[in-house]
């Protein structure tokens, strides 16, 4: 099993930047795909990125189209962290982000992006952004 715990939200002007964190504790951490989503309260809580490890390395990294070219997932395997980096945020991104892990193997990509694959969650991290 593993535990995450999210930190870096924030308040943050529109246009700036944050790096969330997801610490997870348990055992073989690189053993798991990690991921971060976000939920809107009243809303279903949506795909942001995540990252599949193999070999030691970042096997693919995937992204919702909204944040492309502005959000980037990584991990510190020796860390046992995972991370977003949030460019050019925008009044819309504010919401609580969420980190997930799974050791399953994904059918399809697009597993990725439906909360029922993840099996473990964190706490979240609420981040707002001003205008």
């Amino acid at each position: 099993q593993v535990q995450l715990v999210e930190s870096g939200g924030g308040l943050v002007q529109a246009g700036g930047s944050l790096r969330l964190s997801c610490a997870a504790s348990g055992r073989a951490f690189s053993s798991y795909d990690m991921a971060w989503f976000r939920q809107a309260p009243g809303k279903e809580r949506e795909f942001v990125a995540a990252v599949r490890w193999s070999g030691g390395n970042i096997y693919y990294a995937l992204y919702a189209d909204s944040v492309k070219g502005r959000f980037t997932i990584s991990r510190d395997n020796a860390k046992n962290t995972l991370y977003l980096q949030m460019n050019s945020l925008k009044p819309e991104n504010t919401t609580v982000y969420y980190c997930a892990a799974d050791q399953r193997a994904p059918r399809d990509r697009l597993d990725y992006g439906l909360t029922t694959h993840w099996g473990y969650w964190g706490q979240g991290t609420q981040v707002t952004v001003s205008s």
